[in-house]
């Protein structure tokens, strides 16, 4: 009996101060899936997904190389299962993501003419945004189309349909997601250059008269070097499109960057040395107070910014499953999150809720 009643005194602390719970008056905090966490197989997880987060988004299970494998063939199992989960457990599903060139099935990337590949998209859109309309809270319609110079990415999309593939995935998404909110997603683009090319991209979507609510900057950056002030200038920018601001794939790396520069593209690769991998074996208490003053940095700056914030979003559930242990090297032992290898709450976490509260 002592052990239950513990186990529930836990569990009710763990209710009543979860980061969710802190920040419920502020902004939605979310966490992305991956398979084994929407099939509800990583026990580890499972009750810090349930108590901490409001919102999920799928890590790979709606990209199109699982959803869309072929031409006349779709995979809906997985995604279906992601959105009876957040259902259940009143969580927010984000959709991620209707169009990227990236992780694009086999097929697309053999599409030779122009025509084919607007009905692939006209098809792909249609099929998946109106399967979960009503469904789902939100969509990443189009994810990372610009290059670090804020330019047009050379994606097979820009080449056979040009620049108007993207209002286009927009006009698409609105006319079959009518009661799903739409958002551009991307990375550095709080970055100047890059924010200059989001702001007109976004600008040209707007000047079509198309729907899009929110922008989302993912957030994958460095312990040494997290650019606020571009972060708070984003802010702004961005909020005076009239648009959501969201932080939508969160993550610290403590590891050694190989090109010394904020990056989360998935096609670059680097090769493994072990100067490149220094914790193999846990995380010195040095970085790991870096790693907490650097998420301090971050909050605070949210916190101020709260009203212009509607979600910030991990990019994982703790650090055993984090994208960052195997990219862009494989193999290393990274600490970006706020929940460690054994999901406990590290320092950085205990912070955050505390600045919640201040």
């Amino acid at each position: 009996m002592v052990i239950v009643l513990l186990k529930l005194s836990t569990a009710f602390t763990q209710a009543q101060n979860s980061l969710q719970q802190a920040y419920k008056n502020k902004f939605l905090i979310g966490t992305a899936l991956n398979a084994p966490q929407i099939l509800e197989k990583d026990s580890m997880a499972m009750p810090l997904i349930k108590n901490e987060f409001g919102a999920i988004t799928p890590e790979n299970c709606m990209k199109c190389e699982n959803i869309h494998p072929a031409w006349d063939t779709y995979n809906f199992e997985l995604a279906d299962k992601l959105v009876t989960f957040g259902n259940k457990n009143n969580l927010l599903v984000n959709g991620h993501t209707l169009i990227w060139h990236s992780q694009l099935a086999p097929f697309v990337k053999q599409i030779q003419s122009k025509d084919s590949l607007s009905l692939f998209m006209n098809n792909h859109i249609q099929t998946i945004a109106s399967r979960y309309d009503g469904k789902i809270f939100s969509w990443d319609v189009v994810n990372e189309a610009l290059e670090e110079d804020g330019s047009l990415r050379k994606s097979i999309f820009l080449e056979k349909l040009g620049p108007d593939y993207i209002t286009e995935s927009f006009r698409l998404a609105a006319k079959w997601a009518p009661h799903t909110e739409l958002y551009y997603n991307d990375y550095n683009i709080e970055q100047p250059k890059k924010r200059a090319g989001a702001i007109a991209l976004i600008k040209s979507i707007q000047a079509k008269g198309l729907r899009i609510d929110g922008v989302g900057i993912q957030g994958h950056w460095r312990v040494e070097k997290i650019p606020l002030q571009e972060i708070e200038e984003s802010i702004l920018a961005y909020s005076a499109l009239g648009l959501k601001v969201m932080f939508t794939e969160l993550d610290i790396t403590v590891l050694p960057n190989p090109w010394d520069k904020d990056a989360a593209d998935v096609n670059q690769k680097a090769t493994y040395n072990a100067l490149m991998n220094p914790y193999p074996n846990g995380l010195p208490d040095s970085v790991q107070q870096k790693l907490t003053n650097s998420y301090a940095a971050l909050f605070k700056l949210f916190v101020k910014y709260s009203d212009k914030i509607s979600r910030i979003t991990f990019w994982g559930v703790h650090d055993k499953q984090s994208w960052l242990n195997g990219w862009p090297i494989a193999g290393r032992t990274n600490y970006p999150l706020v929940f460690d290898r054994n999901g406990k709450p590290k320092p950085a976490y205990y912070k955050i809720i505390a600045l919640a509260k201040e």
